[in-house]
């Protein structure tokens, strides 16, 4: 009896990973605008929201890629 997982279509594997990195460039992309948002809003000199928002977007999304490929 073959393994379920050798008859697995290569396309559906494709669709689910490309959908893995259009969820981290929209959640890093969506962060680092609203850091920069913030920034602009009270006129900081130094981007320091959009740095921090920036990283815990990316720490968000490796976070999330994580769980979802367990």
């Amino acid at each position: 009896m073959a393994n379920s997982n050798n008859n697995q279509n290569p396309l559906k594997d494709y669709i689910k990973y490309s959908g893995i990195a259009f969820q981290m460039i929209v959640i890093i992309c969506l962060s680092a605008f609203l850091g920069n948002w913030i920034d602009k809003h009270f006129d900081n000199k130094i981007p320091i929201f959009t740095l921090i928002l920036s990283l815990s977007g990316v720490a968000l999304s490796i976070y999330q890629l994580i769980r979802t490929i367990k």
